[in-house]
């Protein structure tokens, strides 16, 4: 086992520096000394993030100081004994290293059993610089936090963002008023809303796309669902997935799909579609928006309303959204706000607002997000919702995000702003 450990530490050593690795929006720290987990979803870039991580060390000089293992290596099949045979690996490669920094960067280390343990080790014992990822929030995110008690930061990267989106396809954002240059955002955006932010389906045909979507949505059932937490009834879980992504956007309640199920005669408790639910928010499959609440005891007890990780995947395994662009576009402002990292809820006050942003206990920002408003019917719902939270909140301006209009409106001395979305995802 060492022996092949040392082929595979020099193997992660000699294709550095990486020609394919573009920079991403999202801000790790090198020399935080601390243990750095990087979260999300399967095939979102948590890899190649790594790598331009690396690059940038190798640039420094600092190559024969890093080590890098990906646990998904067909090569290994490592148990909880064979982890000590790591460091030894490498310091018999590297001895002139020994006591030293280093440079240590575990790819998806959650696929061996009892890796926390190793790695509070290897924090008290070999180098501070420790860098992993995973697709799992409870594992890399709650139980490292749990096992290093302060000496861990956890980072979250999800698919691009339109701003990155761009940034693939070589796209210029800094320029959007001449015709042309407007012209290729739109036509991005047409693109991106479509088919989502996942890296390898930047450039792909749209057959391609699909079919590499759908291959993702499989993994992360088998492998990060039923896989990982052992489940039994598949057939249900099934079903269950392809209802909650039926429903995205919308609010989900449990006890009407327990109902389904039963009427449809599936056995099924609560519980378990409860944990079906824990199981595919842990995975990044899902997160869910809960509603504005002053009290905690309540917002908890209140229907959740149900988001998908990205619009591409959520095309490809449900068939409802492919021409309800109004539902992906707020799927994908959704996922913008999270990736930013604000404090999101949803308002539900008899005429409901889509998104309200929260800031130091008070709410700042109302967003609202439709197709379009060109219709007077829906004109006026989404106003009502959006002035009414406005009004509940003091907000003398809000927001409509559409997907290509643009004006200004005075309601009830107050200003919403009506924007298109390509313009609002680069602001």
């Amino acid at each position: 086992m060492k022996e092949l450990l040392k082929t595979v530490i020099k193997d992660g050593q000699v294709q550095f520096p990486r020609r394919d690795v573009k920079p991403r929006e999202l801000a790790v720290p090198l020399n935080s000394g601390k243990v750095i987990s990087l979260i999300g979803p399967r095939r979102c870039g948590k890899s190649y993030y790594l790598f331009n991580l690396i690059n940038r060390l190798v640039a420094r000089g600092e190559q024969e100081r890093i080590l890098y293992i990906n646990f998904e290596d067909e090569r290994l099949d490592l148990t909880t004994s064979d982890l000590q045979f790591i460091p030894e690996a490498y310091f018999e490669l590297y001895p002139q290293h020994f006591g030293q920094e280093l440079y240590l960067f575990f790819d998806e280390i959650q696929e061996v059993p009892g890796w926390e343990k190793f790695i509070r080790r290897i924090y008290d014992t070999v180098s501070k610089n420790v860098f992993l990822t995973g697709s799992s929030a409870k594992l890399l995110g709650e139980e490292i936090a749990t096992a290093l008690r302060g000496r861990s930061l956890t980072y979250t990267l999800q698919p691009l963002s339109f701003a990155e989106f761009c940034q693939f396809r070589g796209i210029d954002t800094r320029e959007r008023y001449a015709t042309p240059a407007r012209l290729a955002l739109k036509t991005a955006f047409d693109r991106f809303l479509q088919f989502g932010g996942y890296p390898e389906i930047v450039s792909a045909n749209a057959d391609l796309a699909r079919k590499t979507l759908q291959s993702y949505y499989d993994v992360m059932l088998f492998r990060d669902i039923v896989e990982r937490n052992q489940v039994a009834k598949v057939h249900v879980l099934k079903h269950f997935l392809k209802r909650v992504l039926n429903n995205a956007t919308g609010k989900l309640s449990i006890h009407k799909l327990y109902n389904e199920l039963k009427s449809q005669g599936i056995s099924v408790s609560k519980g378990t579609l409860y944990e079906f639910l824990d199981y595919s928010v842990d995975c990044f499959l899902l997160f869910l928006l809960f509603p504005y609440d002053p009290s905690v005891v309540r917002q908890s007890a209140l229907q959740k309303k149900v988001y998908a990780t990205d619009t591409g995947l959520l095309n490809a395994v449900s068939f409802r959204f492919s021409e309800d662009r109004g539902k992906l576009l707020e799927n994908m402002v959704y996922l913008h706000l999270f990736r930013q990292e604000r404090e999101v809820y949803f308002l539900n006050d008899r005429f409901e607002c889509d998104f309200v942003i929260q800031n130091d206990a008070k709410i700042e920002q109302a967003i609202q997000v439709c197709a379009s408003l060109t219709d007077e019917e829906t004109r006026r719902r989404e106003l009502r919702g959006l002035v009414r939270a406005m009004d509940r909140f003091d907000l003398q301006e809000g927001v409509v995000i559409t997907l290509d209009e643009e004006e200004t409106i005075d309601v009830n001395s107050k200003t919403v702003f009506v924007q298109p979305a390509w313009k609002w995802f680069l602001a």
